[in-house]
């Protein structure tokens, strides 16, 4: 094992990890009663045992290593587990935001055990690695599911709705994909300041322009149905994006955390695009269809690009906390 201040970081990635698996339990507990649809219902009952497995094997490392989980995080987590899932209950089309919000979760929890398996390597704790690897190849898993169920969250959704008019529902989804972009804009624009590196720095600069090109081409479909960006959802989503930002700035490994965040909100805007464009479709909607192809490749591009920084933002987080690595 590495140095005291290398063992501590790896400590708190560890607590950090067994605090996401907390939070995911009841979203995955809840899932299936808000899917709507038994093909949805299973892959999340079947996943719910996965996550169990998941926070067990973390615990057991964080006890190998005489710790253990830590109970405010844990604590804040599972609140906001709960929270979640009421939020997604009272939604008109629950089942296409429950899938959106899952693919983005699991994602999280990739990235998370991405930067584990690498702090873990650099402490040279081989077990605390493959403990990481095992769920973070059943996280992948759960996300090649996830995107593969896009037609069946949509189809549920506006089964679920009784929707009779599908320009109406375009609509939605578009204002939807515009606050998302809002959002994203918003987070990215803090991006740079803390990546932590300048290549980082210059990839989240980068992709601040292509979401910001994203919103104009969506405000430009919305036109064209007579419509314009919703005021009040853009707002909420810019002031969350604004609490992010407060909070990565309090954190002392904030390269890591905000990468693992990015990559994370990336896939909640492929699962908004990938149903947007499921919607428009089925509306009878050609450009709108291109349009979201095209900015698709762009978000999916910008995920990768991000996963290519994990090596990198986890040595810059290392040296905030003064731990030098090679």
């Amino acid at each position: 094992m590495a140095d005291d201040s290398l063992h501590q970081q790896l400590v708190k990635y560890l607590t950090d990890a067994h605090a996401i698996e907390e939070q995911a339990l009841p979203q995955m507990k809840a899932a299936p009663g808000i899917a709507k649809d038994e093909r949805l219902a299973e892959m999340f009952r079947a996943h719910h045992t996965e996550t169990e497995g998941h926070e067990q094997r973390v615990r057991e490392r964080l006890e190998a290593l005489e710790e253990s989980p830590s109970r405010v995080k844990d604590a804040v987590m599972k609140a906001g587990g709960v929270g979640f899932a009421l939020f997604a209950k009272s939604q008109p089309d629950s089942p296409g935001k429950l899938v959106a919000h899952a693919l983005s979760y699991e994602n999280l929890e990739l990235a998370s055990y991405e930067l584990l398996i690498r702090v873990a390597e650099r402490a040279g704790d081989a077990e605390t690695a493959e403990v990481a690897r095992r769920n973070r190849d059943e996280e992948q898993a759960m996300i090649d599911r996830l995107e593969g169920s896009f037609d069946a969250a949509v189809d549920t959704s506006l089964a679920e709705k009784g929707a009779d008019d599908l320009q109406e529902e375009l609509v939605k989804y578009l204002e939807d994909a515009h606050a998302l972009e809002a959002q994203a804009i918003q987070l990215l624009e803090l991006g740079p300041r803390m990546a932590g590196e300048p290549v980082t720095a210059k990839l989240y600069a980068d992709h601040l322009e292509e979401d910001r090109s994203h919103a104009t081409v969506i405000a430009g479909r919305l036109e064209a149905h007579d419509r314009s960006p919703s005021k009040l959802k853009d707002a909420a989503l810019r002031l969350g994006a604004l609490n992010w930002g407060g909070f990565f700035k309090a954190q002392p490994d904030t390269p890591g955390k905000l990468a693992a965040f990015v990559f994370a909100y990336e896939h909640l805007e492929i699962g908004g695009y990938e149903q947007l464009k499921r919607v428009a479709g089925r509306a009878g909607d050609p450009e709108t269809v291109r349009v979201v192809d095209e900015i698709l490749v762009q978000e999916r591009s910008a995920a990768a690009m991000v996963a290519l920084e994990f090596d990198r933002v986890v040595d810059a987080s290392l040296r905030a906390q003064g731990i030098g690595v090679t």
